[in-house]
């Protein structure tokens, strides 16, 4: 029996919940959104008409959207006015980059725990820096029990880092001592029933300096304990990857796609970064960056080479996001009435 046969109770007063409120945004999200929104388009992802025929690639209750994308609305409107939109947008989750509002105003962790609640939004994951040379800095390597004791307080299933494991530096026993450290933080994690998770970018592809043969990403697969250490896949770096490190610093060929590491190992992948690029091979990271749907990214495939695999269909976590997006309501609002949109081939 798949460990998410269970009925998910949580999942099951969220979608209720969604179904009571309905999808369309009201006169507020209008004017919260200004001219960057009209009447017909404040409607929110899941009352947009479906493209195609079949089940919705997207798996129920799982669409969440890393608070990243939309800090320049935490830091002028607060968490609030954020969340209220998201909840009209048909968002389910939240991942956290940091857990301040700028000009809004102190607010604390069991408040914005109870906020994003009460909106319908499930906190799933943060973002921590890894390690620092500040010593009371807010990074894992410096302050794990602080770190975890706020990702507790916050009831998150998941916290972990988005930055590379180059603290020692490029090589293959570099990395082994950092792929150490995770399963260090992995285990502390786990003792409170969380689990540690690293984000990637597109270096964690390249190859290792003195082991040119040697691509980084499989020593930190390798090195780390799986049950301690998990994998968010950002979609978008990965492919920006594949274009970069496709060939080994000798130029002999070395391809790889991205949804064939989640495949081997689903398990590993609880979280993903949905974020979308057009096809540029003409600049270096051959895409630029671009709202979700409006890029080259294959979605459609890419979702459902992971939810049809057996027992994944509720395992995992798809976070919309987009680094510096020219209006960022807008962005959550197209982001999510593009993958609800989706559905699979009959």
């Amino acid at each position: 029996m798949s460990r998410f046969s269970q009925p998910d109770p949580e999942l099951g007063h969220r979608i209720s919940r969604r179904g009571m409120l309905g999808v369309a945004a009201g006169a507020t999200a209008a004017a919260l959104l200004g001219a960057a929104t009209t009447p017909a388009t404040a409607a929110t992802g899941a009352a947009s008409a479906p493209h195609g025929r079949g089940r919705p690639v997207l798996p129920p209750g799982r669409l969440g959207i890393q608070l990243y994308s939309l800090r320049d609305k935490v830091s002028t409107l607060g968490f609030g006015p954020v969340f209220a939109e998201l909840e009209r947008y048909g968002y389910d989750e939240v991942e956290f980059a940091g857990y301040t509002q700028g000009s809004a105003g102190p607010i604390t962790l069991a408040q914005l725990k109870r906020l994003a609640r009460s909106h319908g939004l499930n906190p799933i994951g943060s973002h921590v820096g890894y390690y620092s040379s500040d010593p009371n800095a807010y990074t894992f390597a410096t302050n794990l029990t602080k770190v975890l004791d706020d990702a507790e307080a916050l009831g998150l299933k998941h916290i972990g880092t988005a930055s590379g494991p180059f603290r020692y530096g490029s090589t293959v026993d570099a990395w082994k001592r950092a792929a150490e450290d995770f399963n260090t933080y992995g285990a502390a994690a786990r003792a409170r029933g969380m689990k540690f998770y690293q984000h990637n970018h597109s270096e964690e592809f390249s190859f290792a300096t003195d082991k040119p043969h040697v691509r980084l990403y499989d020593v930190l697969l390798a090195e780390t304990d799986p049950d301690l250490v998990y994998l968010e896949m950002d979609i978008y770096w990965a492919y920006v990857g594949q274009f970069r490190f496709s060939k080994r610093p000798d130029g002999t060929p070395a391809p790889f796609e991205p949804l064939d590491y989640v495949q081997r190992d689903p398990d590993r992948y609880p979280l993903f970064h949905v974020k979308d690029g057009v096809s540029d091979p003409s600049t270096e990271h051959g895409y630029r960056m671009t709202d979700v749907g409006d890029g080259d990214i294959d979605y459609q495939r890419f979702i459902s080479g992971v939810t049809r695999l057996r027992g994944q269909r509720l395992a995992h976590h798809w976070q919309a996001e987009h680094d510096n997006p020219v209006e960022s309501f807008a962005f959550a609002r197209k982001s999510s009435a593009h993958l609800h949109s989706l559905r699979e081939d009959c």
